[in-house]
């Protein structure tokens, strides 16, 4: 087992293609783009030797202060599922794709100590949907949590690995625990259905020995994790391509194109007051582009997804490169009173904000503790320094690997704020910049300026798309894969240092309709360029009545060609207390629609989609009777096409 992790890139090899985060993968809604990036970062962990690649994360976004959200697509279940079996669909091309972390991983500073309570519906409808949905489509190897569930830990948690993962849902691939504290207990990891633990002989080798002959596990459950960990990887040889792949594919022309289309297609138009967006080159002499963070090589976070690419288009680099015959001026931001006059003697100005590694990511911080240091054997000091050099080259270890962790607020720091203020002030034609890895709280500032634009951390490509984006060359198209809450008290209650919490299923856009909230920017928005009808809107079932299709005819009634996206929202008619009235069910893009033009665009949706939970019968439950079919542009669209569909009883799985 050869093992690179990849949520943006292949992490251990230097030089290699750095693509925006998933975060930013998942703001495009475009699964197709998301698998051909998954054959991009296969070809390149196979030219480094690996036949593994961890880069399937999709923990549920249930608070935007998580540390880590940047790795994940954001707070649908549908949504994860989706793009996520598209990862793997393209990563499995060449190696094997792996999936995490199993299950309920959603905060950063306490994973090592927390425990998770969630009751069965909530855990089945909304939390292990999408990874049922990635182990279905077919990936080879699972990593459990480092949080424990119910009680157990996600490594020794027999409910998760083996009742759930390979008795109900027939996963036969390789279990692996997540890195160096993955579990507590040898014997019980076992038995639980854990095949490997990473990446060195640790706890199992302290304790397994023992624990097998107290009888906590078995040869014949060691015998079965042995058969796993051969039979997957002899599954996985005899269908991968025999012929080797060019190492010049690494980083090269064409996957630093596919990085700079994806970073393009996933940046979301918040705001275009008075058409700011796009903008003419030939009609701007001067651009003053504000803030440190348009200069720097802001790829996110710098723990266990650090990519090292040979090179970084920086925002302004990109912007100064798309603005020939433009005067580009930059200033560092640090004195709001010299940029705001700066942006004042320009024509437009481009403010640019949001975080660094420094403010979110992984965070190493409890595994200092003296427990979890208990589970170290006993080590040489030349195993230490073996170690070290490991964790420096698996995880890209320095000074600042931990800075980041939760955010208590997600406030932009009070000086950029500031600086937002300043400027708008002073130069009506002004944009704003983001780069984050989750949701920024805008309300404070944001309707002082004509145009917001959410650029997440946008990849080795990120300067040439963002003037991609801004001089018009691709119109935008990105969908915020979360709900931008007009209030942080409507988001689930979040301790970063709790040492237990309860999950329900009340999580974004579904938390805030049932208790009344409006957000300012709902799920599934984002402008664009152009203006678009709908019409002829038609619901059916398939003919094995297994899904249902719902096909809109998409018109571009603007001046530019761009890319809509249909979202198919479905509920019961008569919907119990206990479950959502609304919930996505499906997603398609429409392609490059030219002014003018019509295309069909047909959504395709499991029927098992709008099931819950029976927790009596142990299985989803499809409940009979007229169901409301939305087709919308985002969870709150006011033009909404509206369809009802009957439904006969006896659908479960």
């Amino acid at each position: 087992l050869r093992f690179v992790d990849g949520p943006r890139g292949v992490v251990l090899a230097g030089g290699a293609t750095t693509f925006p985060v998933p975060m930013a993968r998942g703001a495009s809604w475009n699964p197709e783009l998301e698998e051909t990036i998954g054959v991009a970062i296969s070809r390149e962990a196979r030219t480094f030797g690996a036949n593994w690649v961890a880069g399937v994360c999709v923990n549920l976004l249930r608070h935007p202060g998580w540390g880590r959200a940047q790795e994940t697509y954001g707070e649908d279940p549908v949504l994860l599922g989706t793009m996520g079996a598209a990862l793997t669909r393209g990563v499995q091309r060449h190696v094997m794709a792996c999936v995490k972390h199993f299950a309920l991983n959603s905060m950063e500073n306490a994973r090592f100590q927390v425990d998770v309570t969630v009751d069965e519906a909530a855990l089945h409808d909304v939390y292990l949907h999408h990874f049922r949905r990635i182990v279905e489509e077919g990936v080879m190897v699972v990593m459990s949590a480092y949080n424990s569930v119910n009680g157990a830990w996600c490594g020794e948690n027999r409910p998760l690995l083996t009742d759930i993962l390979r008795d109900q849902w027939g996963f036969e691939g390789i279990v692996i625990s997540d890195w160096i504290y993955g579990l507590r207990h040898g014997g019980r990891s076992v038995a639980a259905g854990l095949d490997v633990e990473m990446p060195y002989r640790m706890v199992r080798h302290q304790q397994l020995a023992g624990h097998l002959a107290e009888g906590v596990t078995s040869e014949s459950d060691i015998g079965a994790a042995c058969e796993r960990i051969v039979a997957a990887q002899l599954r996985h040889v005899a269908t991968r391509p025999t012929s080797p792949v060019d190492p010049s594919s690494t980083a090269s022309p064409r996957h630093r194109a596919l990085a700079r289309e994806a970073s393009a297609r996933s940046m979301v138009l918040l705001r275009n007051e008075g058409g700011l967006l796009p903008l003419d080159p030939s009609q701007i002499r001067s651009l003053a582009v504000v803030g440190h963070l348009a200069s720097v090589a802001n790829l996110g976070d710098h723990g266990s997804s650090r990519v090292n690419p040979p090179e970084v288009v920086t925002l302004l680099d990109g912007l100064r490169d798309a603005a020939a015959g433009t005067q580009v001026y930059a200033d560092e931001g640090d004195d709001p009173e010299r940029a705001a006059a700066l942006a004042a003697d320009a024509d437009v100005a481009v403010v640019v904000v949001g975080l660094t590694h420094l403010d979110e990511g992984e965070y190493i911080g409890l595994a200092g503790t003296a427990d979890l240091q208990a589970l170290q054997p006993p080590r040489t000091e030349a195993d230490n320094d073996l170690l070290r050099a490991a964790l420096q080259r698996a995880a890209g270890f320095n000074r600042t690997f931990g800075a980041g962790g939760d955010r208590i607020s997600l406030r932009l720091p009070e000086a950029q704020e500031r600086l937002i203020t300043a400027v708008a002030a002073a130069q009506p034609r002004t944009l704003v910049v983001i780069t984050a890895g989750s949701a920024i709280d805008v309300n404070p500032w944001h309707e002082q300026v004509p145009a917001l634009l959410l650029a997440w951390y946008p990849g080795m490509e990120g300067g040439h798309a963002l003037a991609d984006v801004v001089f018009g060359r691709h119109a935008p198209s990105g969908r915020l894969p979360f709900s931008m809450v007009a209030d942080q008290a409507h988001l689930p209650p979040f301790d970063r240092d709790a040492a237990a919490v309860t999950y329900d299923r009340w999580v974004g856009y579904r938390r805030l309709a049932r208790h009344g909230h409006r957000p300012t920017y709902p799920f599934g928005f984002g402008l664009t360029t152009t203006t678009f009808a709908w019409s002829d809107a038609v619901v059916a079932m398939t003919a094995d009545r297994a899904s249902l299709t719902a096909t809109v005819t998409v018109t571009n009634t603007g001046e530019r060609t761009a890319d809509d996206c249909v979202q198919v929202y479905a509920g019961h008619q008569s919907p119990t207390l206990d479950v959502e009235p609304w919930k996505l069910v499906g997603f398609a893009r429409s392609g490059p629609v030219a002014p003018g033009a019509s295309v069909k665009v047909t959504v395709t949706a499991p029927l098992m989609a709008l099931s819950h939970w029976d927790v009596d019968e142990g299985v989803h439950r499809l409940e009979p009777g007229r169901y409301r079919i939305r087709l919308a542009r985002h969870s709150l669209d006011p033009n909404a096409l509206h369809v009802a569909l009957a439904l006969p009883a006896g659908r479960r799985r």
